[in-house]
This record gives structure tokens, sequence and C-alpha cells, in this order.
């Protein structure tokens, strides 16, 4: 199997499961709460930070060039998404006062922890397999719920400019990540783990979402 056919087979298994995502049909429908676009502001504000982290630790672990220039990659994508935060956050109705006093949910929580975990534990390319096979459904979200934003909300160019960032894929990404994983494969390292960090990943992005449709409006 080559890094290409890997990483289609764990998209093609882990597809059917983007669907039970409950927060951006909402969103995407105006249905939910304004107040939700605060919520995942404030609590984005804590995961990209910890996702920063987690690709540098996982940069500087990489002893294949291919593997480490991803994550090099992903930690400057990380820094960007983390400069377009604040204005969601604003025009969402959050200053600084109500981020700081604002309470995470271990249930948003629950995905950054599993990178902090993987960044210290996990080898590098299957950690590879497991991001990029989620981002399909990550990016996906984000273009849907920039759209409802604009559409349903009225937010402006500035508020969606996070979720913008997010709903195309970076150019050349998926021959970046076909290369590292590729190494890892090269090495003679298997699929299962890769498989069971993309499946644990899944999980914990959509109970991110799932936690958010579940809170009281």
């Amino acid at each position: 199997m080559t890094a290409t056919e890997l990483l289609a087979s764990v998209q093609a298994e882990l597809a059917p499961r983007d669907r039970e995502n409950r927060l951006v049909p909402l969103i995407t429908a105006g249905e939910a709460p304004r107040s939700v676009f605060a919520t995942i502001a404030a609590e984005e504000l804590r995961i990209v930070r910890s996702d920063w982290r987690s690709c540098l630790t996982l940069a500087s672990r990489s002893e294949e060039p291919a593997v480490r220039e991803f994550f090099a990659d992903l930690a400057a994508g990380e820094r960007l998404a983390l400069g377009k935060l604040p204005a969601l956050a604003a025009a969402a109705g959050l200053d600084e006062a109500a981020i700081d006093a604002y309470e995470p949910q271990a249930g948003c929580q629950a995905y950054p922890a599993y990178f902090a975990w993987l960044a210290l534990n996990g080898e590098p390319s299957d950690v590879v397999t497991a991001l990029y096979s989620n981002f399909a459904a990550w990016g996906s979200y984000c273009a849907a719920i920039t759209g409802a934003m604009r559409e349903q909300y009225g937010f402006d160019d500035e508020a969606c400019a996070f979720f913008d960032f997010f709903a195309s894929p970076a150019p050349g990404q998926h021959e970046q990540a076909a290369a590292a994983v590729q190494t890892g494969l090269d090495a003679g390292r298997g699929d299962r783990e890769a498989r069971r960090y993309a499946r644990l990943f899944q999980s914990y992005e959509l109970m991110f979402w799932n936690t958010l449709a579940d809170q009281p409006g």
C-alpha cells in the first residue's frame, strides 16, 4: 500500500461517521444560538495554542525531513489561525475578561489533550496519517460554518476569518502528507496504529461539536 492509498483508505473508513456532527447542521440552518460562536472562540483559543505546541513537539521529534516539514508547516498554520480568533471572539461579544473567566468544557478539550498525548507518545508518521485523515471533515465543517456565519448570522469577513482559513486545503498539503506518511511505510511500519489514532481523533473531533450542540441555548 502506498501512502496515498493509505490516506484514502483511512478517510473512507472515517467518512460515514462525519455525519454524526450535530452542531454544524444547526448552524447552517441558522438554528444554533448566536452565543455558540462565543463558546467556540473561547474553546478554540485554548485548543489552537495547545495544537501549536503539539505540532512543534512532533516536528522536533521527527527524524525524517518530510515528517518534520509537515509538522513545522502545520505549526506555522496554527500560529496564523490563533491570530484570527480575537476578531471572532469580539464579534461574538467576548472581551478579555470574559475569555479569562470562561471555563473550558471537557468534551471540547478532549481533542487537544489527545493530540498533546500523541505529540509525546505517537510515532510521528502515524500521527500524520491520523491528522490528515481528519482534515477533510474539519475543512468541510469550517466551509459550512463560515457560509452560515455570513448568511444566517450576519458576521463580517474579519469575524469569519478563522473558519475561512481552514475551509480550503493548503496548497500542496496532500503531497506533503503523502511524502511524510511514505517515510513510515518505507521504514516497515504497518498501518494499525495510524488507523487507531485516526479513529480516536475523529471521535474527539465529534465530541467537540456535539458537546456544544448539547449545551442549553
